[in-house]
């Protein structure tokens, strides 16, 4: 039984076909298994997947941008060209049972040639408005998984809601492990701050800008990003209050087995709007400040963050708004009002669906099993 998983190369996207993979290894035993990816070239991408027995193969990938720029020409006379030349001879030569699609511009060419080969295809949109990939596959999908009730563009016959994958280890924390590894005081709310693979550097600079005023009354850890860490070490370095320093933590990336630690000390998290991360801190029961990347394509963060806030569980904040005042007296009122964080961890976990690998692990051996 061969199963192929294609997206592309963020944790986003990777996060979420590691916890399939695991759910489908839990529930079919039998030896004759095997996960093949195909997918952009991604370094942290490749070592999660390998770490899970997969198959792994690079692809050239490229993408159309909704703006000027010369990287278009280039992606679409000789990237993308190039993407389905050689997930032509890959698809050939792995002859899946199914394809499963998590988006990202390297899924659309190996989802085409399933489609030619006539290989059932599945695939699962994470955010609250699908990417040009899944628009594009959808159209090809016996299935269409999606995470957030209301997601736009789908045929609706097709559509299951799932929620999103996440990988269910990390609900496996531990207070005193996360003390010992970071060296907690737990004297005072733990707040964890995370800029998510993309667009960590403004939260990191509001971080730093306010470091002072939030180590007054809080205890921070903030994973910065692996590009960041160096430079917001020593900037940190610089401007903390020496009498503060032993509540302020800095880490450039944490792994699924520390994540798993910080999660469940903190009191409150602070995150980028990618779908991931929003039901991976639902899961958790966290309340949390959601911060959508301005950036992101279609808008999908704030229209992710604003579909999540609506449940009650959290706080959004445009990026704009991060300003030291207002900010500060946002986290005063959620911390002071009697009730307040309690009634957002309870919405967080009547949104999450902590099941959403399983339930798609479940469909897709039903399906190859028939």
């Amino acid at each position: 039984m061969k199963i192929l998983f294609t997206g592309g190369g963020t944790g986003g996207h990777i996060f979420p076909i590691v916890a399939i993979a695991r759910e489908i290894r839990r529930i079919y035993a039998k030896k004759d298994l095997e996960f093949h990816y195909i997918g952009p070239k991604d370094e942290f991408g490749q070592i999660l997947l390998s770490q899970e027995d997969f198959q792994i193969n690079t692809i050239t990938t490229g993408k159309i941008r909704n703006y000027f720029s010369f990287e278009n020409l280039t992606d679409i006379l000789f990237k993308i060209p190039l993407s389905f030349i050689q997930s032509f001879f890959l698809i050939a030569k792995i002859n899946p049972d199914l394809v499963f699609g998590k988006g990202g511009p390297g899924a659309v060419p190996v989802l085409f040639w399933a489609k030619i080969f006539k290989i059932s295809i599945f695939i699962h949109e994470s955010d609250a408005v699908p990417g040009r990939s899944n628009q594009i596959a959808s159209k090809w999908a016996k299935k269409i998984f999606v995470s957030f009730p209301k997601t736009e563009y789908f045929n609706l016959d097709k559509v299951v809601i799932s929620g999103n994958q996440i990988r269910k280890e990390l609900l496996e924390g531990d207070i005193s492990t996360a003390k010992n590894l970071f060296n907690l005081t737990l004297e005072k709310p733990v707040i964890m701050f995370c800029g998510g693979s993309q667009g960590a550097e403004a939260i990191n600079d509001f971080v730093l800008r306010t470091l002072n005023d939030l180590l007054k009354d809080y205890e921070i850890i903030h994973i910065t990003g692996m590009q960041n860490y160096k430079e917001n070490l020593a900037e940190s370095g610089v401007v903390i209050d020496k009498n503060l320093e032993k509540y302020y933590h800095s880490v450039a990336f944490l792994d699924e087995e520390k994540l798993k630690h910080v999660y469940k000390a903190s009191n409150l998290v602070i995150s980028r709007a990618g779908a991931s991360a929003i039901f991976e801190i639902a899961a958790l029961g966290k309340p949390s400040i959601i911060v959508p990347l301005p950036t992101s394509a279609q808008n999908h963060q704030a229209k992710n963050a604003y579909a999540y806030a609506a449940e009650g569980a959290a706080i959004v904040v445009e990026q704009d708004n991060l300003v030291q005042h207002f900010f500060l007296e946002k986290l005063q009122t959620i911390f002071a009002e009697q009730g307040t964080l309690q009634k957002m961890s309870e919405e967080a976990l009547r949104f999450s669906k902590p099941f959403a690998a399983k339930t798609i692990a479940r469909e897709i051996l039903e399906f190859l099993m028939l």
